[in-house]
């Protein structure tokens, strides 16, 4: 799937449903951001947050569609269309669609001026530093095609003193910004906390996941949230079929239509 070209490669017209805002995602930690969010504002009885959420599988090249590339010229996921206005809104990046839920419904992100520039600060902390961690450390970690032990060095270290700022952040903080639950920490959260987990790359034992205690604090009082554990499900293909929601259209979904119930009925 790497090419030196952006674009479509096919013409495939994105589906649209029936609420306000269309995801078009995979709960890669970066899609996994969003859905958290959007699950989090319609626990907050944000209606206006109900959405649509569709599998784009990258592994298919879904991404170079037509229609995901007119939502997205880089061809990431997640990618978000706001049809709630007279003209639609396409947003992209999960940073940019995190800052532009958290303002549409003012919610998640401090009035504070100085909590809001730590919010911002460490949102976008995490957008400079993950792809150390995702395309740096997990590629040549878990899927180089050759172990290449001076680039497993490399980022490992890099993502061991990530996990370092974290823990000393966190061992004066309950959240990424004090008291406050926010943006920063659901952007942070699929990364770190799932690293944390043993959910990416299989690699918490090698880099030592237990020197660092109050990520690992942190990490469990999230995932304790009912709205994350809904949020990691939606758009995800992997794992037990109960964990995977591959469509999310109504919150009923996550009763009756996770993988092992549609699987159980066609039995």
């Amino acid at each position: 799937l790497n090419r030196p070209v952006s674009g479509p490669t096919h013409d495939k017209k994105l589906p649209v449903g029936h609420h306000p805002l269309q995801l078009y995602s995979l709960a890669t930690p970066n899609g996994q951001k969003v859905t958290i969010l959007l699950e989090e504002l319609l626990a907050q009885g944000h209606i206006g947050a109900e959405y649509d959420a569709w599998l784009i599988s990258i592994r298919d090249g879904d991404q170079f569609g037509s229609g995901f590339v007119a939502v997205n010229p880089n061809s990431k996921i997640p990618a978000l269309v706001d049809h709630s206005g007279s003209q639609p809104i396409r947003v992209f990046e999960s940073g940019a669609i995190m800052l532009y839920l958290a303002q549409k419904f003012a919610a998640f992100l401090p009035t504070d001026p100085s909590r809001r520039a730590e919010c911002l600060s460490w949102l976008f902390w995490q957008m400079g530093s993950a792809p150390y961690l995702g395309g740096g450390f997990g590629h040549f970690y878990a899927y180089a095609p050759e172990k290449i032990e001076y680039a497993i060095n490399r980022f490992a270290m890099e993502a061991k003193r990530q996990l370092d700022v974290l823990d000393k952040r966190l061992s004066e903080n309950e959240y990424i910004v004090g008291s406050e639950y926010t943006i920063a920490d659901m952007a942070i959260w699929p990364w770190y906390g799932g690293l944390v987990k043993g959910w990416l790359y299989d690699a918490a034992e090698f880099l030592s996941v237990k020197d660092y205690p109050n990520v690992r604090r942190w990490t469990d009082n999230i995932y304790a949230r009912p709205e994350v554990q809904r949020g990691i499900k939606v758009n995800r293909i992997v794992g037990e079929l109960s964990s995977q929601l591959h469509e999310r259209h109504d919150v009923s979904d996550f009763d009756l239509r996770t993988q092992d119930k549609l699987v159980n009925a066609k039995l």
